[in-house]
């Protein structure tokens, strides 16, 4: 079997694969969004409070079980806004929430990023979910950097899992990016 023969049939393969998951069963499934988004404000902060919904597959679940830890990446932007104006970005943040699960102690860490790294630690998984979908509070900027009656836009999205291809295949097939699952932007407009 030559070069070229090999690499056609590795590249129908993951061809095959992938449309599997792009059907109609695919559509039907359920995205993960943000719900509840807020912001207020403490004596010295803004900050954003924030649920995922729908964020643990079964595939990432049966992949925490197996020792391979689940990082989701957070992602927060701030604008001013001012009518007939582009939007000014104030500040972007990035954090990640990283869960693993010890099978001999039969627990879920989640490391915060966004608080110190500090790490918790559950038996349940629905427990562990719950802290590991939470934007809880997460200082965003510095209320000396806002400025009074003026318009803002605060925007989040979630990445939550991305799988690659073996073999660093992602870098040489680009367009194959089936397996990613990721939030869309979440906007909220306030004026402080």
């Amino acid at each position: 079997m030559s070069l070229k023969s090999i690499v056609f049939f590795i590249i129908l393969l993951l061809f095959c694969l992938g449309s599997a998951d792009s059907g109609p069963a695919a559509e039907t499934k359920r995205k993960a969004t943000f719900n509840e988004v807020t912001a207020t404000t403490s004596e010295t902060h803004l900050l954003v409070f924030g649920t995922l919904d729908n964020s643990l597959t079964p595939e990432m679940t049966s992949i925490l079980h197996s020792g391979i830890a689940l990082k989701f990446s957070f992602f927060i932007e701030l604008y001013k806004t001012t009518k007939n104006w582009p939007e000014e970005q104030v500040v972007a943040l990035t954090f990640q929430h990283i869960m693993s699960y010890d099978t001999l102690k039969d627990n879920y860490r989640i490391t915060l990023e966004e608080d110190n790294n500090m790490v918790v630690s559950f038996k349940s998984l629905i427990e562990a979910q719950k802290v590991l979908n939470e934007v809880n509070g997460v200082k965003v900027v510095n209320l000396q950097q806002l400025i009074p009656d003026n318009r803002y836009k605060l925007k989040i999205r979630a990445e939550l899992y991305q799988k690659t291809l073996p073999l660093s295949l992602h870098n040489v097939l680009p367009f194959l990016s089936w397996w990613d699952v990721a939030t869309g932007w979440h906007s909220i407009e306030f004026t402080y």
